[in-house]
């Protein structure tokens, strides 16, 4: 099952971090931490924007009010002041 000699020895004379053979290699890719936190902070961009649209478009509730009445009530205590 295993080498008779133990594991063979790996070189690494003449190792360079960016090989030049293969530019394609060196595309560098966002950490997975990054991500996590960019994903954080589009869910909390896209929740403020939903919650702003949602203050934009708000109408209150138009409820049944009698303006007469209101007029009349304004009259009495514009009379009682006098």
């Amino acid at each position: 099952m295993g080498w008779a000699k133990g594991p063979p020895k790996i070189s690494f004379v003449g190792f360079r971090e960016k090989p030049i053979f293969a530019p394609h290699l060196t595309i560098t890719v966002m950490s997975v931490t990054r991500l996590k936190r960019k994903n954080r902070k589009d869910k909390a961009k896209a929740a403020r924007r939903r919650t702003d649209l949602k203050n934009q478009s708000f109408q209150p509730v138009v409820k049944g009010v009698d303006i007469e009445k209101i007029k009349e009530e304004f009259k009495a205590k514009k009379a009682a002041k006098k």
